[in-house]
């Protein structure tokens, strides 16, 4: 009873606290806030979202947010700082509806009231426990600080996954699970005691990561939907650096191939068609029926000096889960050469409709093409077209699905140009792409501004991704690895 009193006594102080919005000043537009959450779509019981005042100097920020199928918020600081379970509750409420944001600042000892603005919360939820992605501070030829980590995406939880600082002079990358189901997991180890880690189950395996049959490393990996086989390229990969302006780094292949890698039988399965001496087959991806086999090939180029002329189309060879054989020929499905143009980063939706791809003028490393953006290709009908509301004139590109294959989560240095960082889009029965948000922080002025770190190669997961990360190092520093062998058509 007397936890009861203090309770509705704190609740009753709080809103005496607040001040009320007497006469406002009326202004003509919507407010400045950041992250710019103005007409984004939002699934069910995503994390708050939090935002700061970006206009001019301001005593208190006052938000009102209500429903229009009921329900209603009130906030008053020096931020829009909402409760995690009334927002939940807010949002499950108007599932399918909108929510009416109208925020007003005291300024001068005038309360100034803006244009309200509405957030659309999708009747399709997102279904997925949170993200997982790569955290990585500046650097290039070093590896500097990373960590492979997971976000719960109900609220502003974050935890590592494995953080290169537990063995010295690491790298760790191209990370996936299976259709966003962690209990298959796999993510690559660069360095000294480089390493393919492969989780199934809890249990791991540490493959070589290279050897002269292989011809590069073992990257970009992608699940069979049956769990039998996990597709990777194998790249033998180079960077350069540009001396022009808002020109960085050139990432590019001299030389890569595809293969599918058996767990069971720790075979790596490849063939003629997909692994030619004259293409560079790459960044391999498995339709959700596990029959085909989806992957972007150009041709080989002399490098550095022919670097704008490596150019990639989509395309497709037939695969039989039953006994690992590959078809007889190669199809494109999306001639972006044609365009002038250069395909990257395959990844079909799991409903089978369509294939996300981001286009770029040349090359494959989309994050350092400011031209680069998404595209969605309609696998019923062939045509292809840009996702206009989530695109913008600085670098989208790794991106990937949620398991109802109606949102879709990308980076994006659209922010300030340097650093990339995390958005979410809501994706409609006709593929059309919502405008993205920022992935929601719960302080998100002074977590941006404080933060040195880019994100990349995001994915959903459906759960939290169980890894002992303790033992992983000692695996890792032991350098016991599994040989494969390779069986080639």
């Amino acid at each position: 009873m007397k936890q009861y009193i203090l309770t509705i006594v704190a609740i009753l102080s709080l809103a005496a606290c607040m001040s009320k919005v007497k006469s406002p000043k009326m202004v003509q537009h919507h407010p400045p806030i950041y992250p710019d959450y103005i007409g984004v779509t939002i699934p069910v019981g995503i994390a708050p979202l939090n935002f700061d005042f970006a206009g001019h100097p301001f005593t208190t920020m006052d938000v009102v947010v209500k429903g229009n199928k009921g329900g209603e918020l009130h906030v008053q600081g020096s931020q829009a700082d909402f409760d995690i379970d009334k927002w939940h509750s807010l949002t499950e409420q108007n599932q399918g509806g909108d929510l009416v944001f109208t925020v007003s600042v005291l300024h001068d000892g005038q309360w100034e009231q803006y244009l309200p603005f509405t957030v659309h919360v999708s009747h399709y939820p997102l279904d997925e426990w949170g993200l997982t992605y790569r955290r990585i501070a500046p650097g290039y030829e070093v590896y500097s600080s990373m960590g492979l980590y997971q976000r719960n995406l109900a609220n502003f939880n974050e935890t590592p996954i494995f953080e290169n600082t537990q063995v010295s002079g690491t790298c760790v990358n191209c990370h996936t699970s299976n259709m966003t189901n962690p209990q298959q997991f796999v993510f690559h180890v660069r360095g000294d005691h480089g390493a393919t880690m492969v989780q199934q189950g809890g249990k791991r395996e540490w493959l070589k990561a290279t050897n002269d049959l292989l011809g590069g490393s073992m990257v970009y990996p992608y699940w069979h939907p049956s769990g039998k086989y996990c597709a990777f390229s194998t790249n033998q990969t180079r960077q350069a650096f540009h001396v022009v302006r808002d020109e960085r780094i050139e990432v590019f292949d001299l030389s890569s191939d595809i293969l599918v890698y058996n767990p069971l039988t720790h075979e790596l399965l490849s063939d003629s068609l997909i692994a030619t001496s004259d293409w560079s087959e790459n960044v391999p991806t498995f339709s959700p029926d596990g029959r085909t086999l989806y992957f972007m090939t150009c041709k080989q180029q002399e490098y550095p000096a022919h670097y704008k002329d490596e150019k990639y189309n989509l395309c497709s060879i037939s695969f039989n889960p039953d006994n690992g054989a590959f078809g007889n020929h190669v199809d494109t499905l999306f001639n972006a050469v044609k365009m002038g143009k250069s395909l990257t980063w395959p990844r079909p939706s799991y409903d089978g409709k369509y294939i996300l791809f981001t286009l770029i003028d040349y090359g494959y490393f989309s994050i350092w093409h400011n031209e680069s953006e998404q595209w969605l290709l309609d696998l019923r009908t062939g045509k292809a077209h840009p996702l206009t509301q989530a695109n913008s004139r600085r670098a989208d590109s790794y991106h990937n699905w949620s398991g109802n294959s109606h949102w879709i989560v990308f980076t994006s240095r659209r922010g300030d140009g340097l650093y990339s960082r995390l958005y979410i889009a809501h994706v409609d029965d006709n593929g059309k792409a919502s405008k993205p948000f920022l992935l929601p922080q719960r302080h998100p002025w002074k977590y941006e501004c404080g933060s040195i770190y880019s994100f990349n190669t995001p994915d959903f997961t459906h759960t939290p991704v169980q890894f002992d990360a303790y033992s992983a190092r000692q695996e890792i520093m032991s350098d016991k690895r599994k040989e494969t062998i390779m069986k080639q058509r």
